[in-house]
């Protein structure tokens, strides 16, 4: 049964997160009618992350397994076409090697977190960012993302849902920077605990506005205490941008 490396994008808004739930509407569930509608299999699709409520996908990686070995292109062009109209677009397939697996092969997973400063509201990327009036000090933001940076238990910055085995996680990246009205903050690891990025995100721009410091991140994070985290930023304005293998 061949297995295809599908690279797929979509837009969260209308989705109850990516994982199929009864009667909800979710990506898994629209790239599997996809597929029964293309060759009439019903099958389940895997993904390296399934992303929550809201949140958007440049960069997802999705495994489909077909009974018939199919050109990818063919099934690219397919799925594209009965995905619609639904905001979720396959940008390219391909033939998986022997024994990937989408979520299980991948060694790195990068998230971007998109916030709109300043006062005027999104007119272009209503739903796509998260809208900050007071100015933000992205330099002040960026040094105390580095307190983040490392091998660091993020008991803190993990939602009280979240089912991972440990809070343990290396954070290799964070980044902030400011591209004219938009600061952008991008993070990368190996894997993320559930709403990690949303949590450091609302908590790094708590700096950003004055109200915390680098060192009441770093006593945050030592805390390992979820009460010591900042504000959860929206899920509107993050993005899953990349998967390494």
């Amino acid at each position: 049964m061949p297995r295809y490396r599908l690279l797929v994008e979509y837009d969260g808004r209308p989705f109850h997160g990516f994982q199929a739930q009864a009667d909800l509407p979710s990506v898994q569930g629209a790239l599997e009618r996809a597929v029964l509608r293309f060759c009439g299999e019903t099958i389940r699709v895997g993904a390296a992350g399934r992303t929550d409520t809201g949140v958007h996908a440049t960069g997802q990686v999705v495994q489909v397994d077909l009974a018939k070995a199919w050109p990818a292109d063919t099934v690219r062009n397919a799925l594209n076409f009965h995905l619609q109209p639904d905001p979720v677009a396959i940008l390219s397939a391909e033939l998986a090697e022997e024994g990937w697996h989408a979520r299980f092969s991948a060694t790195g997973r990068r998230y971007r977190y998109r916030i709109l400063n300043r006062l005027a509201p999104p007119a272009l990327d209503q739903g796509r960012v998260w809208h900050v009036k007071k100015p933000l000090d992205a330099g002040a933001m960026r040094e105390a993302a580095q307190v983040l940076v490392g091998h660091h238990d993020f008991t803190t910055f993990r939602d009280l849902a979240c089912q991972a085995k440990s809070p343990v996680k290396t954070l290799d990246v964070a980044d902030v920077r400011r591209e004219g009205g938009e600061v952008i903050l991008e993070f990368a690891s190996r894997s993320f605990l559930h709403r990690q990025v949303r949590s450091m995100t609302g908590t790094l721009a708590e700096v950003g506005v004055g109200r915390w410091t680098t060192a009441d991140v770093a006593a945050a994070l030592a805390a390992r205490d979820r009460r010591a985290c900042g504000p959860v930023a929206p899920a509107e304005g993050l993005y899953l941008t990349h998967v390494g293998y």
